[in-house]
C-alpha cells in the first residue's frame, strides 16, 4: 500500500501508510429499501479567467458527470442545495443553469432529481414583506416547475430575517404549499449550516419551531412528500419523525447520525437526503443495498466507520462541509483540481485535510489509494510539506 508523510497533532509529520482496499464497485445499479438522495457539489472550470471570489465559473460537463456517477449507485440528485454552494458562491442564474442542465441529464436514464428553490435572488435586506417572499419563492417554483422538476423547498434568509415570529412562517407556507403541483420535500436548515436562518419557524427553541413546522406539514400532508431536516441531532429528528403526519417521510440531514437514523428502530425510520452521500458514496450505496436485502449487520459494518469521516467533515463551522467534500472528489480522480466556487478550497486546514485521508482510508472511501496518495502529496507540497 501507498506511504506518505502526514501532518498530525502539535505541527509533527509523521509517516502514513494507507491501510485499507478500497470498497468493491457494485456490478450494475444497486437497489435500496430507502429513498436516498445525494446532495451533490459543483465542480468548478479551473481556467476561468475571473475574480474566484466574486465570479462564479461552473465546468457543467465535470459537474453532470458527477452526477452521472451518483445516478449509477443508485442515488437520486438533490441539485442546487447547500453542497453546491447554493447562496455560498452559486447564485440563482447559476442554479437555473444547473437545474436545467441536471433535468435533461435525468431523463435518459430516468434519473431521480429533485430541485432547491428558494429566495436567494431577493436579497434579504431588500425584502419588506412576506408578499415579497412569497413572490420570490413562486418565481423559484415557476422555473422548476416549468422544467418538468420537483420542488425541495429551501429554507429563506429573507424570510428569517423578516419573520415576526411563527404565524408568519405559517402564512407563507401555508400560501406556497396550496400552489404547488407536486407534493415537495420541505428542508429544515438548521444555523450551523447558515447562521441566517438562526430563529427558522419563529423560535431558537428547536422543539417549539418543530411545533410550528408541524402544524404546518398537518395542514397540508397531501402536498408534501417528506421533511428533511439538518440539526444534527438524532434525539430532535427521532421526535419529529414520530410525529409526522401519516404518508409524509422523514428526509435524514443528519451527517454526524446517519446510519442508525437510515436502519431506524421499532416507531420508524428516516430515508435519506445528505450532503456526505456526495463524499462516501460508494459506501453508503453498498450499505444501503444490504440493508435492503435485509443484512443489517452488513449495513452497519459498511456504514459506521464512515460516521467519524462524516463528523470530521462537518465538523464546526459546519458551513465549510463543502471543503471537505470537493477534496474527497479530488483525491478520488472525480475532478482534476482543487478549487472552488468563491475560493472555499482555503475553508480548511492543512491538518483538517490530512485527518480526512486518514478517516477516508479508514472508511474504505479512497477508490484508487495510489492516485490519492499522489494528490494528497501535491496538497501538502503547496504547504511545504514534502
Amino acid at each position: 500500500m501507498p506511504s506518505l508523510t502526514l501532518p498530525g497533532p502539535g505541527g509533527t509529520l509523521a509517516p502514513y501508510t494507507v491501510k485499507n482496499a478500497p470498497l468493491p464497485r457494485p456490478a450494475g445499479t444497486p437497489q435500496f429499501n430507502r429513498i436516498a438522495f445525494a446532495a451533490a457539489h459543483v465542480v468548478v472550470d479551473p481556467l476561468a479567467e475571473n475574480c474566484p471570489w466574486v465570479d462564479s465559473a461552473v465546468d457543467w460537463d465535470k459537474t453532470i458527470e458527477f452526477r452521472e456517477y451518483l445516478w449509477d449507485l443508485g442515488f437520486g440528485v438533490a441539485e442546487a442545495m447547500d453542497t453546491a454552494q447554493r447562496g455560498m458562491g452559486l447564485d440563482w442564474a447559476g442554479a437555473q443553469e444547473l437545474i436545467r442542465r441536471s433535468l435533461a441529464a435525468a431523463k435518459p436514464r430516468k434519473g431521480l432529481v429533485a430541485c432547491g428553490a428558494g429566495t436567494d435572488h431577493l436579497a434579504p435586506e431588500n425584502a419588506k414583506s412576506l408578499d415579497d417572499v412569497i413572490r420570490a419563492y413562486e418565481e423559484q417554483f415557476a422555473f422548476i416547475e416549468g422544467l418538468g422538476g420537483r420542488i425541495i423547498l429551501m429554507a429563506s434568509r429573507a424570510l428569517a430575517r423578516i419573520a415576526t415570529g411563527p404565524d408568519d412562517y405559517v402564512k407563507v407556507y401555508d400560501r406556497l404549499l396550496r400552489q404547488v403541483k407536486e407534493p415537495v420535500v420541505i428542508h429544515w436548515l438548521g444555523d450551523m449550516f447558515d447562521p441566517a436562518l438562526k430563529g427558522y419557524w419563529g423560535s431558537t427553541d428547536d422543539y417549539a419551531a418543530m411545533d410550528t413546522c408541524l402544524t404546518v406539514l398537518e395542514a397540508h400532508a397531501s402536498k408534501i412528500d417528506g421533511i428533511k431536516i439538518s440539526l444534527l441531532s438524532k434525539e430532535k429528528e427521532i421526535a419529529m419523525r414520530r410525529r409526522l403526519p401519516k404518508g409524509v417521510r422523514m428526509y435524514t440531514g443528519d451527517d454526524f447520525n446517519y446510519a442508525e437514523l437510515i436502519a431506524g428502530d421499532d416507531h420508524g425510520y428516516s430515508d435519506a437526503l445528505l450532503g456526505i452521500f456526495d463524499a462516501i458514496a460508494p459506501a453508503a450505496s453498498a450499505g444501503l443495498a444490504e440493508l435492503a436485502a435485509g443484512n443489517l449487520a452488513s449495513f452497519n459494518a459498511i456504514l459506521e466507520p464512515t460516521v467519524p469521516l462524516s463528523r470530521h467533515i462537518f465538523q464546526a463551522p459546519t458551513r465549510f462541509y463543502k471543503t471537505g467534500v470537493v477534496f474527497l472528489a479530488y483525491l478520488n480522480g472525480l475532478q482534476d483540481h482543487f478549487l472552488m466556487l468563491g475560493g472555499q478550497q482555503s475553508g480548511r486546514s492543512v491538518q483538517h485535510f490530512a485527518e480526512l485521508f486518514r478517516l477516508a482510508d479508514t472508511a474504505r472511501v479512497l477508490r484508487d489509494p495510489d492516485l490519492a496518495t499522489e494528490r494528497m502529496r501535491r496538497v501538502l507540497a503547496v504547504a511545504g510539506i514534502v
